[in-house]
């Protein structure tokens, strides 16, 4: 009996060990967030939606991110879950060339390379405009980036969509290569090549051992 009682007592630190938060904007706000400009800034601001505290984000024109650097382990929570909603997608854009490189939401995973920095890999999952939901590319301006279309068009603007993905499947899917840690986690909102305006709200990034939320 006391051995059954010492699982029972064990299994919400076990619950709790599997969830690693990135961005609970309710109870955190930005803290351990960073920006990065690369042409003008994106206004990313905390705002009330449903009753509850979420980052918005206003690009016109604009590519500046948000990052949290943070060591994942990816054997013990490969389970990337968060929420984003958008005002709308953006019309007449290639998402696949540098001119249409543009998307009202996306969110990133970076694997670095350590000190061979030109190993550093990033996994970027996108609310497409025009590419179809479920497909994948190359990033048009690096080889070193892949691109997921996890959500696609108008259909679901206007409402929040809850994603889950395993990225280390992904990652092996997409680099062919399998990989044990993740190292930091960025969102962007941008239009610069695109020179339009977008609009999208996230909502509760973290990883975990499951794949349901």
């Amino acid at each position: 009996m006391k051995t059954l009682a010492a699982i029972v007592l064990l299994i919400p630190s076990l619950v709790a060990a599997e969830t690693v938060s990135v961005g609970d904007f309710a109870e955190h706000g930005l803290a351990g967030w960073q920006s990065q400009s690369f042409a003008g800034e994106t206004d990313y601001q905390l705002v009330e939606a449903g009753g509850r505290r979420v980052l918005k984000a206003d690009s016109r024109g604009t590519a500046s991110g948000l990052y949290h650097e943070k060591s994942i382990d990816l054997g013990a929570t490969p389970w990337l879950h968060w929420r984003w909603k958008v005002q709308d997608t953006l019309e007449d854009v290639d998402e696949t060339t540098r001119d249409g490189d543009d998307y009202p939401a996306r969110v990133y995973v970076v694997f670095s390379g350590g000190l061979a920095f030109w190993r550093t890999h990033t996994v970027i999952y996108v609310w497409a405009s025009n590419q179809p939901q479920g497909s994948h590319w190359a990033n048009a301006f690096t080889d070193n980036a892949r691109v997921i279309a996890v959500q696609s068009g108008d259909a679901n603007a206007g409402e929040w969509q809850r994603e889950t993905r395993n990225v280390r499947a992904d990652y092996e899917m997409l680099f062919g290569e399998d990989i044990s840690e993740a190292d930091a986690v960025a969102i962007m909102t941008d239009t610069d090549n695109s020179d339009q305006s977008a609009v999208a709200w996230y909502d509760d990034l973290y990883f975990s051992g499951r794949s349901e939320p």
